[in-house]
């Protein structure tokens, strides 16, 4: 099963992808860690994109989907995978719809993880790491013991540049210009199920399981 999972910052990706994919016994295919493998190999495709990155510049659409295809066509993916990060763009989209249908395959599922803006500045804001051991935190859900000191190692607990209130609209604003294309082409193609992020983590994967008919 090929399962896309949209969603902008702070709505849950992660702890769902690793939900999705031990249920499915896929792998969890994310263009970050695609990156990351192929410069750390220097892969042709890697050494590639070291170019356009050393340069400040986003590496163009052809190449990422070159280095999507190369994963897809690994043995771990022959039965699908969860595609976290990509497409990000139509020409993405359409270019992964001919990947597999190259293959006999098809895109069957694409989950939209909804969250209210306000809901996730109120997520993201609150968020705290130690400085020296990367222990999280949240002011609300998740408070340390001691104001800004870490119940782990007793480092200072400080709130990082992007989860200030002011950036993080920012990073919304980004994501639902690029997304909403998105949304509206695999909408267009009976493909989209949206999933109400606002709830508790529990019920967003049992919402997730009935969507891919778990």
């Amino acid at each position: 099963m090929i399962v896309i999972l949209l969603g902008p910052p702070g709505a849950g990706k992660g702890t769902q992808a690793a939900a999705i994919v031990k249920s499915l016994k896929i792998p969890h295919v994310s263009t970050g860690d695609i990156f990351r493998a192929n410069l750390e190999y220097e892969t042709a495709l890697g050494l590639e994109a070291k170019k356009y990155m050393d340069q400040g510049q986003l590496v163009p659409d052809d190449l990422v989907v070159r280095l999507v295809a190369d994963r897809l066509s690994k043995p771990d993916a022959e039965a699908g995978a969860l595609l976290d990060g990509f497409p990000r763009t139509i020409v993405q989209a359409q270019a992964l719809s001919d990947i597999l249908a190259a293959k006999g395959k098809k895109v069957d599922r694409c989950l939209l993880l909804e969250v209210p803006d306000q809901d996730l500045i109120a997520r993201l804001s609150g968020r705290r790491l130690c400085r020296s051991c990367g222990q999280g935190y949240h002011i609300i859900s998740s408070p340390p013991k001691r104001e800004m000191i870490c119940d782990k190692c007793g480092g200072e607990v400080y709130q990082r540049d992007d989860d200030q209130a002011e950036t993080i609209k920012s990073r919304l604003a980004v994501y639902h210009e690029k997304t909403q294309p998105l949304v509206h082409w695999y909408q267009s193609r009976g493909l989209l199920k949206v999933i109400n992020g606002q709830n508790d983590p529990q019920t967003v994967q049992s919402e997730i399981a009935q969507a891919l008919g778990l």
